[in-house]
């Protein structure tokens, strides 16, 4: 079940991270102490309901359907650029119980079919990984994503400057002369 971010939800986001906070440890970056407090992370979901409704970010949190109250996983788009590029950056992550179950790309099929689609209309979708992340870079491989590239030093992670792996995903439906929507 995937639904938008809101204020209302700060309760279940702050127990989604705090309950997964080892997990995430080595591929999130390190956050201030108060980042997951229940006035920074209602003002963050305001922040990112307005974006969704603008078109620059969309995050989507999702839950199990015999339990939607609690959250498992969310993704987010982010860096969304229109104009000759129409692309997105795609970032996500899952709860520590699910990983292996397939929910991940379950989830992700369903919000690449929605950007891919004509609301939206993305020509791209690129993700970064760091290299020993392997259940994270076997998702996008399935769902067909190809490696582009790698870049040392990329993004600094758990303490340190880390490398990452760049892949992306092109819409297939997009005609190799199709121009960007106006």
């Amino acid at each position: 079940m995937l639904q938008t971010s809101t204020p209302m939800m700060a309760e279940a986001v702050i127990e989604y991270q705090t309950r997964n906070a080892d997990h995430f440890a080595p591929w999130d970056p390190t956050r201030p102490p108060d980042y997951w407090q229940p006035g920074p992370t209602r003002e963050r979901l305001a922040q990112e309901a307005a974006a969704f409704e603008a078109g620059s970010l969309w995050r989507y949190w999702f839950s199990r359907p015999e339990d939607p109250a609690r959250l498992v996983g969310q993704c987010a788009l982010s860096q969304v650029s229109r104009g000759v590029f129409q692309s997105a950056m795609l970032g996500y992550s899952l709860d520590a119980e699910q990983v292996g179950g397939g929910l991940m790309h379950e989830a992700l099929a369903g919000v690449i079919a929605e950007v891919f689609g004509p609301t939206v209309s993305l020509h791209r979708l690129q993700a970064s990984v760091r290299p020993e992340n392997h259940r994270s870079r076997h998702v996008l491989e399935r769902l067909g994503f190809q490696r582009e590239g790698f870049s040392p030093r990329y993004l600094f992670i758990d303490g340190a400057w880390r490398d990452h792996e760049t892949f992306a995903l092109i819409n297939p439906d997009w005609a190799e002369r199709q121009p960007p929507a106006t």
